[in-house]
C-alpha cells in the first residue's frame, strides 16, 4: 500500500484493488475475474426485462423499467474458479429517454461493452423508427467516447494503457461477407425480435417484409439477429446462448435459420446481401423512392408497407408520480395520506389568515 500522504481516497482505493488483483493472480495461477458490460435498449413494453430475467435464470415477476436500471450477472467458468461478472444496463421508455445512453456507454465500459436492441415484432409500424433512433443515439455516444479517448491518448503518450482505444475498435475478419459494403456497429450488437408468438400469426407477406428488412439491418451493422418469445422454451434457450456469448464470452451455438417462415436465428457473419436479396417491392416502384443509399431504400420501402408511427411523441403527464406503470401500493398510500394532510394544512392556514384579516 502507498503511504498515506497527499493521495486521495480514490487513488488509495485504486492502488488497493490493483494490489489485490496482482496478488490474486499469483495465488490462483493467473485466473482473473472477467468483467463485461451489456446495454439493453428497445421498444417500449417490448419485453426487455422479461427476456433479461430469463437469460439470468431469475424466477421473478418483471416490472416496467423506470428510466435506466442496473443489475449484474455472475457465472463461474468451472469448479473452484472465480465468477465472471456481467454489468447489465437496461433503458426504459423506448425512445423517449434515449439521452440516457451516456450512462452505460462511458470510457470505463467501452472496452468490454456490447449492445442488445430488442424490437417488438408485434408492432411493425413502430419498429423502424424505434430501431433507427436508438441505434443513432448509441452510435453517437460511442463515437463521442472513442473520440475523447483518442484525444486523451494523444495528449498523454505515457499513459498506463496506451492500447486501450485501439483494442476497442471493432475489426472484422477479411473474409467477412460484404465487408466493403457494410457499416459495422462500433461494438458487438445483437438484435432481438421479441413477441414472436404474436408475430407468427401475421400474414406471410408481412412477415417476409419484416424478416428481410431486419436481416438487411443486422447484416449492415455486422450484428447478430434472433427472433424469440418468452412463451417458447426452445427460442429462449437459443436467445440465452446469444446473451451469454456477449455477457460471459460463451459459445453462442452454430444454429442458423434464415427462413422467414420460421424464427430467424442468424449469428453475425452468417448472412449476406446476395442471400437477403432486394427489398420486397411488389406494390412499390423503387425508382420513385429517390433513395440516397441502400439503407435509405430499405427504409422507404418498409415505410410504404408499414407507415411508421411518430415515436418521438411523448405522453404528457401533469404529475409523473401518478403514472400507473410506476405504481408502488405502500408508497402511493403514504403519499396519498401526506397529500391529504397537506390539503388540510393549507385549508387551516387559509382560515387563520382570514381570521387575522377580520381582526385588523
Amino acid at each position: 500500500m502507498p503511504k498515506i500522504s497527499s493521495d486521495t481516497l480514490w487513488e488509495l482505493a485504486a492502488a488497493e484493488v490493483h494490489s489485490r488483483e496482482t496478488e490474486g493472480g499469483e495465488e490462483d495461477g493467473g485466473d482473473t475475474v472477467s468483467e463485461r458490460s451489456v446495454f439493453l435498449m428497445g421498444s417500449k413494453a417490448g419485453g426487455k426485462t422479461s427476456i433479461l430475467l430469463r437469460c439470468l435464470d431469475r424466477d421473478e415477476p418483471s416490472k416496467p423499467t423506470l428510466a435506466m436500471e442496473y443489475t449484474f450477472g455472475r457465472r463461474a467458468r468451472g469448479h473452484n474458479t472465480p465468477k465472471d461478472i456481467a454489468h447489465l444496463w437496461e433503458l426504459g421508455g423506448g425512445t423517449s429517454l434515449s439521452d440516457l445512453v451516456q450512462i452505460p456507454i462511458s470510457p470505463a465500459s467501452i472496452k468490454s461493452l456490447s449492445v442488445i436492441l430488442i424490437l417488438d415484432l408485434s408492432k411493425p409500424n413502430a419498429l423502424w423508427e424505434t430501431m433507427e433512433k436508438l441505434l443513432q443515439a448509441a452510435q453517437a455516444q460511442l463515437e463521442k467516447v472513442l473520440s475523447k479517448a483518442q484525444q486523451a491518448q494523444r495528449t498523454k503518450p505515457g499513459a498506463k494503457h496506451p492500447t486501450a482505444v485501439q483494442s476497442t475498435a471493432r475489426v472484422l475478419p477479411k473474409d467477412y461477407p460484404d465487408r466493403e459494403l457494410i457499416s459495422p456497429f462500433p461494438v458487438p450488437l445483437l438484435i432481438i425480435g421479441s413477441k414472436y408468438d404474436i408475430f407468427q400469426e401475421f400474414d406471410s407477406d408481412k412477415k417476409k417484409v419484416v424478416s428481410k428488412t431486419l436481416r438487411f439491418v443486422a447484416h449492415y451493422y455486422a450484428a447478430s439477429l434472433i427472433f424469440t418469445s418468452i412463451k417458447s422454451e426452445s427460442l429462449m434457450s437459443k436467445t440465452k446462448s446469444f446473451f451469454s456469448h456477449l455477457a460471459f464470452g460463451l459459445d453462442r451455438g452454430k444454429t442458423v435459420s434464415c427462413d422467414s417462415i420460421k424464427p430467424l436465428i442468424i449469428p453475425a457473419g452468417s448472412d449476406s446481401f446476395s442471400q437477403i436479396g432486394s427489398p420486397p417491392t411488389t406494390d412499390v416502384d423503387i425508382t420513385s423512392l429517390h433513395a440516397k443509399n441502400p439503407k435509405d431504400l430499405w427504409k422507404k420501402v418498409y415505410d410504404r408497407i408499414f407507415p411508421q408511427e411518430n415515436t418521438s411523441e411523448q405522453r404528457e403527464l401533469k404529475d409523473p408520480a401518478k403514472d400507473p406503470q410506476y405504481s408502488e401500493p405502500q408508497i402511493d398510500a403514504m403519499r396519498a395520506q401526506k397529500d391529504q394532510e397537506l390539503d388540510q394544512y393549507k385549508r387551516n392556514a387559509a382560515k387563520s389568515w382570514k381570521g387575522l384579516e377580520l381582526e385588523t
